[in-house]
């Protein structure tokens, strides 16, 4: 387990992460989410002791980091798919990891293998590219068999087929009832991936909730209908308080009432209905929804046309 308690840093004037509190609990995967600037990267290095906190404190299985007799045993890490030296082998790179952790030659095999590396073990990893630099990452994470793994941007760099490869690892981690924590700015991605997430903005909590959770209490969330009566239909909607928008499709999207009210008003009219389908937001809309007021980058364009809500279409 992972546990933030208070945790504040500051680089100069820059507040990184401000009294951050939270927890990453064994037996799921955990989305990090957050804008740019929002203080993830800053909150895992502090997990890893990289750097110091100002305030706070921030534990693994109960101890500080550097209090860990042999870290890679309990703790894997890719905070940085470069971090290697790039004239060393892949297979040179994670020997010398594993003499400095009393970790057996072969497991260094059996990583490379698990990453698919083996037939490029004894290349200088100054070649690779970004995507295998993040296998060769992920290698080095797993190789002590650790049961808390963080994860800075695991599939930058990789193809559909790696990306693919990284979700299903991250399950099966926490399946075997590791600790995962991985941060992306693929929403889709963490959709397909995290249990829960732990939601950042200018260093402070927003929110630590499961993902179906999340979604559920989006106000981008709303009914599909379709009607070959869609116009009678939407004035009575109206008449109730509903909000309603008329997709390119001709369909409505309806806002302020559920589908059981819709399905009673429709019959009472009577209305018929080819479609009444609840649509939950996605984690990409919920998660913008819960950020805008935290964004510190955003392009003149995107400030032009700040994100709102469908229902002003």
């Amino acid at each position: 387990m992972i546990r933030a308690r208070g945790l504040s840093k500051r680089y100069g004037s820059k507040l990184a992460v401000d009294r951050l509190s939270f927890e990453v609990r064994p037996g799921v995967v955990t989305g990090f989410l957050g804008p740019n600037g929002a203080g993830k990267s800053t909150t895992m290095r502090l997990v890893m002791g990289l750097d110091n906190p100002d305030g706070g404190d921030v534990t693994v299985n109960g101890r500080h980091y550097h209090d860990l007799p042999w870290p890679l045993h309990e703790v894997g890490a890719l905070l940085e798919a470069k971090a290697i030296h790039p004239g060393r082998s892949a297979r040179a790179h994670l020997w010398m990891l594993a003499q400095a952790n009393r970790i057996p030659r072969r497991r260094v095999g059996e990583v490379l293998d698990l990453v698919g590396l083996a037939a490029v073990a004894d290349q200088r990893a100054g070649k690779f590219s970004l995507g295998m630099g993040q296998r060769l990452g992920i290698a080095a994470a797993l190789l002590g068999d650790p049961g808390v793994l963080l994860f800075d941007e695991p599939v930058n760099g990789l193809d559909p087929d790696g990306i693919r490869w990284v979700r299903n690892l991250l399950k099966s981690l926490a399946e075997e009832g590791r600790t995962v924590f991985v941060s992306s700015h693929l929403m889709s991605e963490m959709a397909l991936t995290a249990d829960e997430v732990v939601i950042v903005g200018k260093g402070r909590l927003i929110a630590q909730t499961p993902i179906a959770d999340l979604v559920s209490r989006s106000s981008q969330g709303y009914v599909r209908v379709r009607s070959p009566e869609a116009r009678q239909l939407r004035e009575a909607l109206e008449r109730e308080g509903a909000v309603t928008v008329v997709e390119d499709d001709g369909s409505l999207s309806v806002r302020g009432l559920d589908e059981v009210a819709i399905g009673e008003l429709a019959a009472s009219l009577p209305v018929v209905l080819h479609e009444l389908s609840p649509q939950s937001a996605s984690l990409e809309e919920a998660f913008m929804e819960l950020t805008d007021e935290s964004v510190e980058y955003r392009g003149a364009a995107a400030a032009a046309t700040a994100p709102r809500s469908r229902v002003g279409r």
